[in-house]
C-alpha cells in the first residue's frame, strides 16, 4: 500500500511529530526530537547541545529594524534553547541569507550584535556562511555543553510535580502592543529584546523533572510538556506573575491575559517536585531571579487555565502563529 502524503498547509507541531516517527534520532537521542535541544552524548557524562533558529524579515524584524539588534536576538533565541537544557553556550555559526545589493555593513552589524551577545556569556561566534536570497534571514546555530542529568527533556514531567516559571509573564505581549502599521524605532528594538536565561538556566536543572522555554508563551510552553510528558498542566491564572508594566497598560483581565500568552518571554517553565522549590528558589535569588509556581501536573491530558472556584478552559492559543494565514 502506497504512504499517504502528507496534505494541507505546513503545521509545525505536525511536522515535529512525523520527525520523531520517521527519523533515527527521533526514536534514539538522549532528548526527544523537538524539544528545545538535539543532544549528543560525549565520553562520560558530558553532552553537547546543538539548537538552530532563524530570523526572517517581515516575520522577525523589519526593513527599519536595526541589524546589531537582529544579530543579538538570532545569538539569544538559541542561547535560550541552551539555557532550557541547562546547558552552558560554547560557540554560535551565523549564517546570513541576503538579497544582491544588501549592504555590507548591515551584515557586518548583524555579525558584531550576535557576537556581543555570545561574549556576554563567555562564547563567541566561530564562522557562518552567506547565501544569496530573495529576502533577508539570519540564522543562529549554537553549540552547547551540558551533563546527562541534568537535560530535563520535557517529557519528564510527573503527576504531583510542582509548574514553576521564572521572571514575569507577558514580556512578548507588551513588545507587541506597539506593533500597528508605523511601528516606532523603540517597538522594533523592543521586539528584538530577548533575555536569555542563560545564567539561570544550568542552576535551576539541578533541581526540575522537565524544563522548557516560553520564546511560544507560557500557555504553548504548557501544551507541548502536557503532549510530550503526556499529563494534565493545570496553570492557575491567579497566580500568573504578569508583567507589571502590561498591567498597569491593560486594566482589562480579559486582554491581560491574552497579551500574556502572546509568545516572546523567553522566561523558563519547568516541572519540579514540590519538595525541591524552596531550596530552587534560594538558588535563583542569589542571580536576582523570582520562581514562581503556576500551576501543577496531574493524570490526564493537556494544558488548562483554571479560572478558580472550580472552574476551567483549556489554555488559549498563543497570538504569535508564524505558519497561520491572517485577513
Amino acid at each position: 500500500m502506497p504512504r499517504r502524503r502528507a496534505g494541507g498547509a505546513i503545521s509545525e507541531e505536525r511536522l515535529h511529530r512525523w520527525a520523531r516517527r520517521s527519523l533515527y534520532a527521533g526514536r534514539t537521542g538522549l532528548l526527544p526530537l523537538g524539544d528545545d535541544t538535539a543532544a549528543v552524548a560525549l565520553p562520560g557524562d558530558a553532552v553537547a547541545l546543538l539548537t538552530t533558529d532563524a530570523l526572517t524579515e517581515g516575520t522577525h524584524f523589519l526593513d527599519r529594524s536595526p541589524a546589531r539588534a537582529i544579530g543579538k536576538a538570532a545569538a539569544a533565541a538559541s542561547l535560550s534553547d541552551l539555557a532550557a537544557k541547562g546547558g552552558h553556550p560554547i560557540a554560535l555559526l551565523v549564517d546570513l541569507l541576503l538579497p544582491p545589493g544588501t549592504p555590507e555593513r548591515w551584515a557586518r552589524d548583524v555579525i558584531r550584535g550576535a557576537e556581543r551577545e555570545m561574549a556576554r556569556f563567555g562564547a563567541h561566534v566561530v564562522g557562518g556562511d552567506t547565501k544569496p536570497a530573495r529576502s533577508r534571514a539570519v540564522v543562529g546555530t549554537a553549540l552547547g555543553l551540558s551533563r546527562r542529568g541534568r537535560l530535563a527533556p520535557r517529557t519528564a514531567a510527573r503527576p504531583g510535580d510542582l509548574l514553576v516559571v521564572t521572571g514575569a509573564v507577558g514580556r512578548g505581549g507588551l513588545a507587541a502592543l506597539g506593533l500597528g502599521r508605523a511601528p516606532t524605532s523603540a517597538t522594533l528594538r523592543r521586539l528584538l529584546d530577548i533575555r536569555p536565561r542563560v545564567r539561570e538556566g544550568p542552576v535551576l536543572a539541578e533541581f526540575v523533572h522537565a524544563m522548557l522555554d516560553t520564546s511560544d508563551g507560557l500557555a504553548q510552553a504548557a501544551r507541548l510538556l502536557a503532549e510530550a510528558s503526556r499529563v494534565r498542566i493545570e496553570v492557575r491564572a491567579d497566580d500568573l506573575p504578569i508583567h507589571p508594566e502590561l498591567a498597569r497598560r491593560l486594566p482589562s483581565l480579559a486582554a491581560r491575559r491574552r497579551h500574556a500568552f502572546y509568545g516572546g518571554d523567553y522566561e523558563l517553565l519547568a516541572a519540579l517536585p514540590p519538595g525541591r522549590l524552596r531550596p530552587a528558589r534560594r538558588a535563583l535569588s542569589v542571580l536576582g531571579c523570582p520562581l514562581t509556581p503556576v500551576g501543577e501536573v496531574h493524570r490526564g491530558t493537556g494544558a488548562w487555565l483554571s479560572l478558580g472556584e472550580g472552574r476551567s478552559r483549556p489554555m488559549p492559543p498563543p497570538g504569535w502563529r508564524p505558519f497561520e494565514r491572517r485577513a
